[in-house]
């Protein structure tokens, strides 16, 4: 089966921009329909949904890059972030909260 997660999050990676999720006529969720390889043609049509981790705000989806690049060190991420620990958790607390409410 195609990986179009790893995918959707590549281009969010490569182009530094968010992709939208929302419909801007009527805000329902988005869904992915074709991914085409821009080396070869190949086109890979459907209706997916988007990654709970595509549906995150930017600054969501860096904190968990950072979260994953430290390890899941939260007082590595805090001294980053010159953050206090109680605030680097808090702050992780929101991102769980808003994956579990988009799994729902």
């Amino acid at each position: 089966m195609y990986n179009y997660s790893n995918y959707v999050l590549y281009l969010c990676h490569k182009t530094k921009k968010m992709l939208p999720t929302y419909c801007p006529s009527c805000q329902e969720q988005l869904k992915v329909k074709c991914l085409k390889c821009e080396s070869c043609g190949t086109e890979v049509n459907g209706s997916y949904d988007l990654p709970v981790l595509a549906l995150l705000s930017e600054d969501d989806q860096q904190f968990i890059l950072r979260f994953v690049k430290n390890s899941g060190s939260l007082k590595d991420m805090a001294s980053q972030m010159k953050l206090s620990y109680p605030t680097v958790r808090n702050l992780l607390n929101e991102v769980i909260n808003k994956i579990s409410n988009d799994e729902k």
